[in-house]
């Protein structure tokens, strides 16, 4: 699968590790089940020991962790800062919360009693994606470890490094050899990791054929799978929000991680009566951003994860003129060397256009003018994806009755998205299925096993 690091900005490779052999994934699964026979007895309170110390080496080697975001996909060093934190946070909302969230439900029966405990499945695959390489897999870790499952990690061939140091993280962390392994696995040991009879369940982040193939496997080998695939975020704005800091938010929500995000706000969709005022102030605001080596500090728009994904970006945007939409180069020029595309507005994408219902992973906004609210709603809900959204507006009540409309996953008034340790993680449709963080999240792979005690003479 060729593992390596490639630094993004000067193209530099500067180190390959080998696959795994089948030998090793074989001996990984068996460490991993044998784990699970011990980890799933442990008490809560080691659990939480575990998961504290993970937070606390983050936050303390917190420049190490970043460098290596930013050299192997090319994350501005605040905004890789800003993923070490969340990643901490995320271990100690856990380490806090993990206990109460899974605590025995009793159920109100008229006969006897009942309760549903919730139990851990075993040794679990997470396959995860490059553009945020600790965050992504600690909103999969954190909770399954929390509910003592063990979990193998398969991650992005170009971020090996990150993927090395979150399993040296945990065992520094004090968690027992086995509940958590990176392997450098192969698209053919993925599947035979999932028809392993050790393993009871799947999570996957990353693309539609991705996950198609992932849950096809899962769904054959019988077993659980939770998928969040790609979105294009609606950014609807209404006559009355606050347009300079709207505009502010939606620079941002569009550019943030170089445009690599699920939830980056993609489709901007304006009410005519301000498309033009928007459309004059996006401009200029895209126009003040840096692109630049993303070590550097005054680099505000880091290049893309690697040249092929940049050159995927550039080949999509010639397939949307060539179908009738208009593309508008702008912002700052771009430097030649480094993984860059210019940002660029696309506009006229009319419905008979199949690049409207495209996911554009990189610096690229299409604008849409609405007639009026119910119009921007509609166009909104006009896409095979349903991950996250956003609603701008001055009545912060009529935003969320608006939001309630637009069929997704997550939707946030007056922010772009708002990415916590405390709030959940998913959506619908071509986006994917199950929940990750919160309660949502830890009770994903676990047996909600109901114990009824009754009378030996109660009737049947």
């Amino acid at each position: 699968m060729t593992y390596e690091t490639r630094n993004p900005y000067t193209g530099d490779l500067l180190e390959t590790f080998p696959d795994a052999t089948d030998s090793e994934v074989n001996q990984a699964i068996e460490k991993a089940h044998t784990a699970f026979l011990s980890w799933k007895e442990t008490e809560f309170v080691e659990r939480a020991r575990v998961m504290h110390a993970a937070a606390k080496i983050l936050r303390r080697d917190v420049d190490y962790f970043a460098n290596l975001l930013t050299v192997e996909m090319g994350k501005l060093v605040p905004e890789a800062k800003a993923e070490v934190a969340l990643s901490a946070d995320i271990f100690d909302y856990y380490a806090e919360n993990a206990q109460t969230l899974l605590a025995p439900q009793k159920l109100p029966v008229a006969e006897g009693e009942a309760v549903i405990y919730a139990e851990p499945l075993g040794v679990l695959l997470a396959i995860e994606p490059w553009n945020f390489p600790f965050y992504q897999v600690v909103r999969i870790a954190a909770p399954q470890m929390s509910a003592g499952n063990t979990l193998l990690l398969k991650h992005a061939s170009n971020v090996p490094q990150a993927a090395a140091a979150f399993e040296k993280l945990m065992l520094d962390a004090g968690l027992p050899e086995g509940v958590f392994k990176n392997l450098y696995a192969t698209r053919s040991q993925i599947e035979t990791i999932i028809n392993d009879p050790r393993v009871h369940g799947v999570a996957l982040t990353g693309s539609e054929g991705a996950g198609a193939i992932v849950a096809a496997q899962a769904g054959k080998a019988l077993k659980k799978s939770t998928l969040e695939l790609g979105g294009a975020d609606a950014f609807v704005v209404l006559a009355d929000a606050e347009m300079e800091k709207t505009i502010d938010w939606a620079v941002f929500g569009r550019h943030w991680n170089g445009g690599q995000v699920c939830v980056s706000s993609k489709r901007m969709i304006i009410v005519d009566d301000v498309y033009d005022k928007f459309l004059e102030g996006y401009i200029a605001g895209v126009a003040k951003l840096q692109a630049g080596d993303p070590f550097e500090p005054t680099t505000t728009l880091a290049p893309l994860s690697s040249k092929a994904a940049a050159e995927e970006i550039k080949d999509n945007i010639r397939q949307a003129v060539s179908l009738g939409a208009t593309a508008i180069e702008v912002g700052p020029s771009v430097p030649p060397e480094g993984n860059f595309v210019q940002p660029t507005i696309l506009t006229d994408i009319s419905q008979d256009n199949p690049a409207r219902y495209w996911e554009f992973f990189g610096p690229v906004s299409m604008l849409f003018r609405a007639k009026d609210e119910d119009d921007a709603v509609q166009i909104a809900n006009d896409s095979p994806f349903g991950l996250g959204g956003s609603v701008f507006t001055a009545n912060q009540k009529h935003g969320a009755e608006v939001a309630k409309r637009i069929t997704t996953g997550m939707v946030f008034v007056n922010h772009p998205t708002m990415v916590k340790a405390d709030l959940p993680f998913g959506g619908v449709k071509r986006s994917g299925y199950g929940r990750e963080l919160v309660g949502l999240g830890i009770k994903e792979f676990v047996n909600h096993k109901l114990i009824a005690v009754s009378d030996i003479d109660a009737p049947f």
